[in-house]
C-alpha cells in the first residue's frame, strides 16, 4: 500500500502538468489566430489589383515553384500640395536559389521613355501621368525586365510603419542637419519622424539623390530586419494597422504566404546598387542621363538574377 502514495502523486503531477501544457497550446494557438485573422484583414486593406499586361514573361510566374521575381518600390509624398510624382522608385530582384536580393534605386530624374504617354521625361513623371501601371510599364521598358508586383507607399505615413516596429537602427555615413535634427556619423537610432527626415535629406548631401536613395534603402533594410524580429511579436496589431494604412500592393495574401515560405532564406542577403549617369539640361530641365553602357550593364545583371532573357 506503501509504494502506491508515489504513483498517485506522479499521476497526480502528470495530469497538472498536461492541463497546463494544454492551457499553454490552446492559448499559443489563440494567438496565432489572431495574429493570422489581424495579417489578413491588414493585407485585405493592402491589395490593390492593377490592370497590365506584360510581354516580359512568356509564362506566369509561379512562386510555389520558387520561380524568381521582382517588385516595383513607389515611394510617393502625399503631402499638402504634392504632384503625385514618385519621389522613390526602388526594384527589388528575389532569387531563392541564389539567396540572394538585389535592390536597385533608379533616380527619379532619370530621362526615359514613359511607355503609354507617348513622351521622354522623367521617369518619376510616369506615376503622375498614369499611376502605378505606368510606372510599372516605364520601369520595365526601361530595365528591359518583368515587373511582376508592385508596392506603392505613403511616405508621409513612413514614419508610423518605422514607430510600428519600435524605431531602427542605421550606420550613418555623412553628418548633417536636416529640419532641425542632428545626424552624426556613426550608429543612429530613428523613431519615425527622425527617420522621414533622414530619408529626405536631398541638398546638403554632396552626393545628391544617390545619398538619399542610399539612407532611403538603409531605413527600408533596417525595418524590414526590426518587422521580422521577435520583438514584433508583441505589437503585431500596430504594424499590421500601419502597413494597411500606408501600403498599396497587387500581392495577395496566398502570395505573401508562399514568399514567407519559399524566398525567406534570401532577405538575409541585400546587395544595394544604383543606375549612374551624367547630370544635364535639356529645355531648361534638369535629367539624368543614362548611356547606352551603363543601361545595359544594369540589365545584364538584372535578367541574370531573374533567370530570364
Amino acid at each position: 500500500m506503501r509504494s502506491e502514495k508515489p504513483k498517485k502523486k506522479k499521476r497526480k503531477w502528470l495530469r497538472i502538468t498536461g492541463i497546463i501544457l494544454l492551457i499553454l497550446l490552446i492559448g499559443i494557438g489563440a494567438y496565432v489566430y489572431t495574429v493570422f485573422n489581424s495579417l489578413s484583414n491588414a493585407v485585405d486593406s493592402m491589395h490593390k489589383p492593377v490592370d497590365r499586361e506584360t510581354t516580359k514573361r512568356t509564362e506566369t510566374l509561379n512562386l510555389e515553384q520558387q520561380e524568381p521575381f521582382s517588385v516595383l518600390m513607389l515611394g510617393v509624398d502625399e503631402r499638402d500640395g504634392d504632384s503625385g510624382r514618385s519621389d522613390t522608385m526602388i526594384v527589388m530582384t528575389v532569387n531563392p536559389e541564389k539567396k540572394s536580393v538585389k535592390m536597385l534605386s533608379i533616380p527619379r530624374d532619370t530621362r526615359t521613355e514613359i511607355v503609354g504617354h507617348g513622351t521622354t521625361d522623367k521617369i518619376n513623371h510616369a506615376y503622375a501621368f498614369g499611376g502605378v501601371a505606368m510606372s510599372m510599364d516605364t520601369v520595365e521598358n526601361f530595365l528591359d525586365i518583368p515587373i511582376d508586383y508592385y508596392m506603392q507607399i505613403n511616405m508621409e505615413g513612413f514614419k508610423d510603419i518605422v514607430d510600428s516596429v519600435g524605431g531602427v537602427t542605421v550606420n550613418n555615413d555623412l553628418d548633417f542637419t536636416y529640419e532641425g535634427v542632428h545626424f552624426p556619423k556613426g550608429e543612429v537610432t530613428l523613431n519615425g519622424e527622425k527617420a522621414l527626415k533622414f530619408s529626405r535629406m536631398r541638398y546638403e548631401d554632396p552626393r545628391g539623390d544617390f545619398g538619399r536613395q542610399l539612407r532611403q534603402r538603409m531605413i527600408i533594410q533596417a525595418v524590414l530586419k526590426e518587422g521580422a524580429s521577435l520583438n514584433s511579436l508583441t505589437n503585431f496589431d500596430d504594424i499590421f494597422d500601419a502597413l494597411s494604412k500606408n501600403i498599396k500592393t497587387n500581392l495577395t495574401f496566398d502570395e505573401m504566404v508562399n514568399i514567407q515560405k519559399n524566398y525567406k532564406q534570401a532577405a538575409g542577403n541585400i546587395e544595394q546598387f544604383t543606375i549612374n549617369g551624367t547630370g544635364q539640361k535639356i529645355d531648361g530641365i534638369w535629367y539624368l542621363l543614362v548611356d547606352d553602357a551603363e543601361k545595359t550593364k544594369i540589365q545584364t545583371a538584372l535578367k541574370d538574377h531573374l533567370s530570364v532573357k
